[in-house]
C-alpha cells in the first residue's frame, strides 16, 4: 500500500520531469537534428564534389583510351594539344 505522503512526492515529482525536460531536453534534441542535418548538408556537397571530379577522370580515361587506340602518326601532335588544352 502506497502511503498518503507519496503520492503528492509522485505527483510533484512527475510535473518537475515534464518541466525539466521540456526545458531542457527538447532543445537538446533540437540542437542535435540541427547538426545532423548540418552535417547531412556537408556530406551531400563533397559527395557531389567527388561525382564532378569522378566525372572529369572519367573523361580524360577515354580522350587517354582514344588515344591509344588511335595509334595514328599524329600521336605526339595530339598528346601536346592536351596539354595545352584548358581542363574542365
Amino acid at each position: 500500500m502506497i502511503s498518503p505522503v507519496l503520492i503528492p512526492i509522485l505527483g510533484i515529482s512527475c510535473g518537475l520531469l515534464a518541466i525539466i525536460g521540456g526545458v531542457f531536453l527538447k532543445p537538446w534534441f533540437a540542437l542535435q537534428q540541427r547538426k545532423m542535418e548540418l552535417e547531412a548538408q556537408m556530406v551531400a556537397e563533397k559527395a557531389a564534389q567527388y561525382a564532378a571530379q569522378t566525372e572529369r577522370l572519367e573523361q580524360r580515361v577515354q580522350v587517354l583510351e582514344r588515344i591509344i587506340t588511335d595509334r595514328g602518326a599524329n600521336l605526339a601532335e595530339e598528346i601536346e594539344k592536351l596539354r595545352d588544352a584548358p581542363l574542365n
